[in-house]
């Protein structure tokens, strides 16, 4: 009888050891649910698997915790017709679903793909050689944030379309934080924000104005459409990008709560077009800024040219779609949808092809694009 005693308190102990330990693990603030995600605008991976996704509809940052921690070697990616794959995973087809943002794992080096159907219902699938698979985003470990100040849901901007949907232009994860550019409620709307993570009830909200020389005026209520951060002469800069191509440069600093920043526009691109993604490469001890467009080629800057020119553009270019300040590159690459880092030296892109395919390939076999 003892034995039987002394068996059934070492199974207990250990069933109580293997939940705390279970417990112990989950990332702090995290909870085992099915996160309320209406729409998934903006993707970007954090540390150890946190994937963070932006749901613009509900002017909220989901944390998923995807437990994709192992290391892989990272391999050369060419998957042709990838959005017909994504759709046929999904049980639907090409022609209702919209690929709407895209990340790489640096752990994993798995490609995780946002959908929205024309049925209105977000999912998340990550790729991985050829296999394709549908995330679950139900009882999963999970933390979220609801943005301070975002538009309300019936507010309209002057063509008709809800300003929620511009809640989350892009987000990305850096010291410690998360970082989401979009609009606000308030009369300078163009906003960015800085959460700690993990979640608590802290936010920093700055506003923003540039002075865009396409357009001829300052601006305040337009919200940066791509951007990531760099050190520009032993100093942390937001770089960023709006509609009609501005490039613009806030130092990381001034970025503070209820601050007004003016930004330093560095270049004009280029009117008629919209930034969509953008990173940055090294080659050769070289550092470039690689920015995706939708009627433009990818551009290539070198950050040296950045670094030079000291100046700001406060005036108006000459004409339309006329180029100014910071050269830049226009690489051989168009209709590229989405783009990122594959690792330190090579990038993955989504590019629709003259034949109408929708490929995902890695630039393995280009390196002259950065050269």
């Amino acid at each position: 009888m003892k034995k039987i005693l002394y068996s059934l308190a070492a199974v207990l102990l250990l069933v109580v050891a293997l939940a705390f330990t279970k417990i112990s693990t989950m990332p702090d603030g995290f909870t085992t649910g099915s996160p309320e995600i209406k729409s998934i605008s903006s993707l970007a991976f954090g540390p150890d698997g946190i994937l963070f996704i932006g749901d613009s509809r509900n002017a909220s940052v989901v944390a998923l915790n995807t437990k994709d921690v192992s290391k892989a070697q990272v391999k050369a990616v060419d998957l042709k017709n990838v959005d017909q794959k994504i759709a046929a995973t999904l049980g639907t087809t090409s022609e209702n679903i919209v690929i709407t943002d895209m990340a790489v794992n640096p752990i994993s080096g798995k490609i995780y793909f946002s959908v929205q159907t024309t049925a209105g219902d977000p999912a998340l699938l990550t790729v991985d050689g050829d296999k394709i698979e549908a995330v679950p985003l139900k009882d999963v470990s999970y933390s979220s944030i609801v943005l301070n100040s975002a538009p309300s849901e019936d507010k309209k901007d002057r063509r008709g379309q809800p300003l929620r949907l511009s809640s989350i232009s892009d987000l990305t994860y850096s010291d410690g934080k998360v970082m989401v550019s979009g609009l606000s409620n308030e009369e300078f709307s163009s906003s960015f924000r800085t959460i700690p993570f993990p979640f608590g009830n802290k936010q920093d909200q700055s506003s923003l104005e540039i002075y865009h020389a396409a357009h001829g005026k300052y601006e305040t209520t337009s919200p940066i459409k791509t951007f990531t951060t760099a050190e520009i002469k032993g100093k942390k800069y937001l770089i960023a990008s709006y509609t009609c191509t501005p490039l613009v440069l806030f130092p990381l600093d001034e970025l503070k709560p209820g601050m007004h920043v003016k930004g330093r526009t560095v270049a004009e691109m280029g009117s008629g077009n919209q930034p969509l993604d953008m990173i940055t490469m090294s080659k050769n001890g070289k550092s470039y800024l690689v920015m995706a467009n939708n009627n433009r080629p990818v551009f290539r800057v070198n950050f040296k040219n950045i670094e030079d020119f000291q100046g700001s553009l406060t005036t108006p270019v000459a004409e339309n779609f006329a180029t100014e300040g910071v050269p830049f590159v226009s690489m051989p690459l168009t209709n590229v949808l989405q783009l990122d880092k594959l690792d330190d030296s090579r990038m993955v892109m989504l590019q629709r092809r003259a034949d109408g395919s929708l490929d995902l390939w890695s630039s393995d076999k280009q390196e002259w694009l950065l050269q």
